[in-house]
């Protein structure tokens, strides 16, 4: 009957002990549309498509020197090394909640050496020795109070995981970013280079012929202006490849080695180019800051749970078992032992509303993580479709692009040749350089464009790490 008795009551203390206060947590519907946009804007659907979030950085980026710069920030990057740091924070937070969970056993020992005219023994003098082992002040988590509090915690950690993995996707999508704008002003700086030499020619056949009084000196100005100008826009963009570099260093926390800097755009591309056209919303639950919110939203509402278990009692229990001897030599012998179980509970009554206030909080925390959460989904869909929209209309316009680039070029060969022969006049050249130069510039820009839609719908797409 008395094992009946005991079984019972175990019984009773697991069933209570699993009450849990916590609103049951329902992942919200997601604050988007189902699917992506459609629209003249975007383009087809790829059967083909891979899938972003299950494909690994180093397979994304096909470039090798690329590659090996992103390798180097993301073992260097400082804001990288502080994430990691806040993962490690937040991992050694949850481990001291968790161990509320469970008593904390202690032993000790102390001596105790008294004098008293009123001692028993005959010399006045009382020696006591104890030592013991036990738990103290052990919450039994009843309503599930600690629990929460450690499901609060830990959902803190995974949050902070997803952060840095944020983090990381991030510095990826910058550092190739920060790479292909190098690239593009390299070319850029050929491209001025190019245009200096012809202006350069140009201005010494417009000096020979003022000389021998067949130009105006009015023409020698303005190929001396268009000269300089070239001269200007090369110092210009000798600035921003040093500007750039210098970015990329910080990027990569090193000296990025110049084996691994760009001459020019890759002509292949630096990534694959086979990403969808279109997603479903769900597949925004991939990224990493998404997840990271959605984490933050499941601790508020662990915290709910636990304001709500305050209104509840509070047990705990003081337990020891040790040896207790007037003796050193006698502390562990037959007849010292002792022990001791000292449970208590307590019980909220006028508390002048602080357990309210504490759970209007948790309640305010949750709404402000639920707001949160919804407004990084509904910031997600936005990023995707803005780079699907750019990503649909990308090939016309480089088709459109390269076409002005190669008619304006044929222009001004035709152009300077029939300068040359005398029957064009100078001004006529001189408009072919410049329309021949922007349309060079307007290509750069537009390829680099794509270059860099190509890396932010991976990173918007929740882009692997591995």
């Amino acid at each position: 009957m008395r094992n009946i008795k005991a079984l019972g009551a175990i019984t009773l203390s697991l069933a209570l002990a699993a009450c849990d206060m916590a609103p049951k947590y329902v992942r919200p519907a997601l604050p988007v549309p189902a699917t992506s946009p459609q629209g003249p804007a975007y383009g087809a659907a790829d059967g083909a498509a891979i899938v972003p979030a299950d494909t690994a950085w180093r397979d994304f980026f096909t470039d090798a020197r690329l590659a090996r710069v992103i390798d180097t920030a993301l073992a260097n990057n400082r804001d990288l090394r502080v994430a990691l740091a806040n993962v490690e924070q937040a991992r050694a937070q949850y481990r001291v909640q968790r161990a509320d969970l469970l008593p904390g056993v202690t032993a000790g020992g102390n001596a105790t050496y008294q004098d008293s005219p009123f001692s028993l023994a005959g010399s006045g003098r009382t020696d006591i020795y104890q030592a013991q082992v036990g738990i103290s002040a052990w919450e039994i988590d009843l309503f599930g109070r600690v629990r929460n509090l450690s499901k609060a915690a830990q959902e803190q950690y995974f949050a902070s995981v997803e952060t840095r993995n944020a983090a990381q996707t991030a510095l990826i999508a910058e550092v190739a970013n920060a790479w292909l704008t190098m690239a593009a002003d390299q070319e850029r700086l050929r491209i001025a280079r190019d245009l200096e030499s012809a202006f350069g020619k140009t201005l010494e056949l417009n000096r020979a012929r003022f000389a021998k009084g067949i130009a105006s000196e009015l023409e020698v100005r303005q190929a001396q202006t268009s000269y300089d100008s070239a001269r200007s826009t090369i110092a210009e963009t000798l600035t921003l490849v040093a500007q750039d570099q210098n970015a990329l260093n910080l990027l990569a926390g090193t000296t990025v080695p110049a084996s691994d800097l760009p001459d020019a755009l890759p002509a292949a591309g630096a990534t694959i180019d086979n990403l969808p056209a279109d997603i479903s919303s769900d597949v925004l639950l991939r990224r990493p800051d998404i997840a990271a919110a959605e984490h933050q939203l499941r601790s508020a509402n662990a915290n709910i749970g636990a304001a709500r278990a305050a209104f509840f009692p509070n047990i705990s229990l003081t337990a020891a078992f040790g040896s207790l001897s007037l003796g050193l030599s006698n502390l562990f012998g037959s007849g010292s032992q002792f022990w001791s179980v000292a449970p208590s509970a307590s019980l909220p009554i006028f508390d002048f509303g602080k357990n309210k206030g504490n759970l209007a909080y948790a309640r305010a925390t949750y709404d402000a993580m639920l707001a949160t959460y919804e407004k990084s989904v509904q910031t997600g869909f936005r990023e995707v479709a803005d780079a699907l929209a750019r990503r649909g209309t990308m090939t016309q316009q480089m088709e459109a692009q390269t076409s002005q680039r190669d008619s304006a070029r044929a222009a001004y060969t035709l152009s300077d040749a029939r300068f040359r022969a005398g029957v064009d006049p100078f001004l006529t050249t001189l408009d072919s350089q410049r329309a021949l130069f922007t349309a060079e510039q307007s290509l750069l820009a537009t390829r680099l464009t794509r270059a860099t839609n190509m890396v932010e719908l991976y990173r918007a797409m929740g882009g692997g790490l591995k």
